[in-house]
């Protein structure tokens, strides 16, 4: 079967979730099938990047989206309904390019990541199409709306409504739909929900997998650090966390690491925390660590770095959303915590208690070994596609 996958951003590197469950997917589609890849990319792609991609598909074809183009979109949304999320990457010369595409390849299946691309898909009616809904875009700017200051409110809010009609809309326009967790595809507006298949995220055990090495850091938070959910929670944890496990290791140490750190959260290095930036190989900061906490707001989407750590049998610390969406039994393969003083207390009991480390992290690991593969999950993907 020949799929044509369109992408909002290009699949390489691996520094944010929906780059991480393209690049996977692809590569494992692509076993039994001819995989053809549309990338938009709102940066420049390197020839080295564009290269490696090629490796995992048969042609890739990459459409950059100038600022110009973006700013001009982005004005025009403003007086019409297109969510802004939406009009930020959508190009009509770009709808060209992937129109002759699709007129030269003549696939058997369109595949589209995030409502970003679905409006580049949604008027074909003659191929089958999927839409990975990954997870719901319209509770993320719910949750900011409440945070944001009030001269962006009114942007915030109307993002929100047309989020959530956009959402429902493209729904029919698609023939089958997936979503990242079951808490996900509850919270998407639509009467038909149900019809949502959960094809969750996985973890390249051959990759991430349990490695001996001396830890320097007490705790760890990883992530794409200029992410607003990421620097909320890196902020909570050594605002609110920190000071409270302090108060009996008063020299513990953090590690903050991930791409393209924020200001804010360049300016939580201390003594204690150090930020890291961009780690050519993330797994060098979980062998430096003993324990990741990942005090997670968002009740979107599955935390990789969660799934990363545990395959690499590092004990985890989580919120009770985060935690819902990744399915982990609380207390035995994961800790769950919600208030500062229950993360502080988790935290004390992992460093004080090698026995219930070393349990928590065996039974981590078993966790997803047995549930979180790319290839099972996309499996469940290719299974759908082709049926």
């Amino acid at each position: 079967m020949k799929i044509v996958v369109i992408l909002s951003r290009f699949p390489y590197p691996l520094e944010k979730g929906d780059k991480l469950r393209a690049y996977h997917q692809i590569k494992t589609l692509s076993v039994n099938n001819e995989v053809v890849v549309f990338a938009l990319s709102d940066r420049k792609v390197s020839p080295d990047e564009i290269a490696h991609v090629k490796q995992i598909c048969s042609r890739i074809e990459v459409f950059h989206l100038s600022r110009f183009s973006i700013i001009i979109s982005l004005f025009k949304a403003l007086f019409g309904r297109l969510p802004l999320q939406v009009a930020y990457f959508y190009s009509s010369k770009a709808q060209r390019k992937l129109n002759a595409l699709i007129a030269s390849e003549n696939p058997d299946h369109i595949y589209c990541q995030l409502v970003r691309t679905a409006e580049y898909a949604k008027d074909y009616q003659s191929i089958p199409k999927t839409l990975d809904y990954m997870d719901v875009f319209s509770k993320g700017i719910e949750r900011r709306l409440s945070t944001a200051p009030f001269y962006l409110r009114p942007i915030f809010n109307m993002e929100y409504k047309r989020l959530v009609e956009y959402e429902q809309n493209v729904f029919a326009r698609f023939k089958n739909k997936i979503i990242i967790s079951q808490q996900d595809r509850d919270m998407i507006q639509h009467p038909d929900k149900g019809q949502i298949s959960v094809i969750s995220n996985g973890v390249d055990t051959d990759y991430f997998k349990p490695i001996d090495s001396k830890k320097e850091f007490d705790i760890l938070f990883s992530g794409n650090m200029n992410y607003p959910p990421n620097i909320e929670s890196a902020e909570y944890l050594v605002n609110k966390i920190l000071p409270l496990v302090q108060k009996k290791y008063p020299d513990i140490k953090v590690l903050i690491s991930g791409a393209n750190p924020h200001r804010r959260i360049l300016l939580l290095a201390s003594k204690n925390v150090k930020i890291s930036g961009w780690i050519n190989d993330i797994r060098e900061s979980y062998m430096r660590s003993r324990i990741l906490v990942a005090p997670m707001f968002l009740s979107i989407g599955v935390q990789n770095k969660l799934l990363e750590a545990m395959a690499m049998k590092i004990p985890c610390i989580t919120s009770t959303l985060a935690n819902n969406a990744l399915g982990a039994e609380k207390g035995k393969s994961i800790l769950v915590a919600d208030t500062p003083e229950e993360y502080s207390t988790q935290i004390i009991a992992l460093l004080e208690n090698n026995n219930l480390a070393n349990e928590i992290a065996m039974n981590g690991y078993s966790f997803v070994f047995a549930g979180h593969s790319w290839q099972k999950e996309t499996e469940k993907l290719e299974k759908l596609i082709k049926s």
